[in-house]
């Protein structure tokens, strides 16, 4: 597959016109419940058929878009974690598609990805949601220079998850789910 070398940073000021979710619309507070929903209908995917298979050459399988948004979850959980205990943090790099085949998705065991998955997205989630008052303000960047504040961190990752379940099931999340 090709790298995504994309700056997706645009999901935070308009809607994405594939999976359909507006984060301008979100409130860094509704990213824990979306999360959640999020991590449960995965864990469903994984468990309907094999997801070995990628449906075309140029996309991932189910198995491997849920080892990714597990991984996300968890680098995520860190990025939040320096924004919210350094003064603008600098994030380290992280290769995406290095670590789909480092850590060889296609061959992970479903039941344990959606475990980890939930696992992950759950220590995010409770760490988002002990987020409040002027620590969604809390800044940190990423090493491409992109500047983040602890909320918009919050809705720029949520697209995330949420674009690559509808990469695998075509349907959208409503962000509705989160009130």
């Amino acid at each position: 597959m090709t790298p995504d070398t994309k700056d997706w940073t645009w999901v935070l000021r308009r809607p994405c016109p594939d999976c359909g979710l507006d984060t301008s619309r979100l409130r860094p507070e509704d990213v824990p419940t979306l999360l959640r929903a999020n991590a449960t209908a995965w864990r469903d995917v994984l468990a309907d058929g094999d997801p070995r298979p990628r449906p075309r050459p140029d996309r991932w399988s189910p198995i491997e878009y849920a080892c990714h948004v597990r991984d996300v979850c968890r680098v995520f959980a860190d990025r939040l974690h320096l924004m919210l205990t350094e003064d603008q943090p600098h994030f380290p790099n992280w290769d995406q598609d290095a670590t789909a085949l480092a850590d060889r998705y296609a061959d992970q065991d479903p039941a344990v990805v959606a475990a980890e998955l939930i696992d992950a997205a759950e220590h995010l989630a409770v760490r988002f949601a002990q987020v409040s008052g002027s620590q969604w303000e809390r800044p940190g960047r990423r090493s491409d220079g992109a500047h983040f504040t602890v909320g918009t961190l919050a809705r720029y990752f949520i697209h995330d998850p949420v674009h690559h379940l509808f990469d695998v099931t075509g349907r959208e999340q409503s962000a509705h789910a989160a009130r």
